[in-house]
């Protein structure tokens, strides 16, 4: 017997053992990811509510300014409505986000996922429009770098919050949840971007950064905290598929582990510096301090 004959019916079962364990590590690390971006994002998304949604109420709107000066100004009451449509919509989002990711609530309660994914592509929509009819009519803090990337990251969010929807009316399940993943890659930008601006100050104590957001990172970063998440999904959504070679599957896999260990560190030290005192505060109907972070 010749030795491709011999080895022939080994080749074959080693590749679908290497096909089955490269699909389950990547549906492990894909659950330890959304774990973690749906406990930090929640977090965040309280935080939201309990510090910017809690300043409307409580008369305490220059708090605002505590993290991006000029986001509140009397005179300017059209932008101000708009940026506090996005902070609103931005913490509902945030909070529900996840929940549509859940596999058993999607087969379960299918009447459930669908009127959650509702309201949670009404919220970006609103999210979408209330910041850039802020940037339309005011300008952000940062100047064009600034408006440009955050208009941009405006008009993403609409363009996947219509297809998301339309592809589920469509009963075009694949393209729906692929746009969903996108959808929702972009709604966790603005929880990404307090994420990664704490990890570079902390780093290098502000390095190219200015008070006014227009120092060289200041600009990087108005594209940076959006841009590599729908890098990521694209990474995740061909590895997923089921023709997809397994050494494409462990590589996204490792990108999805390498993101989920960020996330948790980052969650870790916001929530014991910032957002955990913030919500601590709202609960406890305790001041509020400089914690808009």
């Amino acid at each position: 017997m010749t030795p491709d004959v011999l080895t022939s019916p080994v080749e074959p079962a080693n590749r679908q053992r290497l096909d089955r364990w490269s699909a389950q590590l990547l549906r492990l690390s894909s659950l330890l990811l959304v774990t973690t971006v749906w406990i930090s994002a929640a977090l965040f998304g309280l935080y939201i509510l309990a510090y910017y949604a809690s300043a409307l109420y409580q008369g305490d709107m220059a708090r605002w300014n505590q993290v991006l000066p000029r986001l509140y100004e009397q005179t300017t009451t059209a932008a101000t409505t708009g940026i506090g449509l996005h902070f609103a919509a931005g913490g509902i989002i945030l909070i529900l986000g996840s929940i549509q990711l859940v596999d058993s609530v999607r087969t379960r309660f299918p009447a459930v996922h669908r009127w959650v994914g509702r309201v949670y592509v009404v919220a970006c929509v609103i999210a979408a429009l209330g910041g850039l009819a802020f940037i339309l009519m005011k300008g952000t803090i940062g100047g064009s770098a600034m408006n440009v990337g955050f208009a941009l990251y405006g008009l993403l969010m609409l363009v996947a919050s219509v297809a998301t929807y339309r592809y589920a009316v469509l009963g075009d399940m694949v393209r729906h949840r692929a746009w969903a993943l996108r959808l929702y890659a972009l709604a966790i930008g603005s929880w990404l971007y307090r994420i990664e601006y704490g990890f570079w100050v902390m780093l290098t104590d502000g390095l190219g950064h200015t008070k006014t957001f227009d120092g060289w990172f200041d600009r990087f970063m108005a594209f940076f905290f959006y841009l590599p998440n729908l890098l990521v999904v694209e990474v995740f959504v061909r590895a997923s598929h089921r023709r997809a070679a397994p050494i494409a599957r462990i590589a996204g896999s490792l990108v999805l582990l390498a993101a989920t260990t960020f996330l948790i560190v980052g969650t870790y030290y916001f929530t014991l510096y910032y957002w955990g005192p913030a919500i601590s505060n709202w609960i406890t109907g305790a001041p509020q301090g400089r914690l808009g972070q």
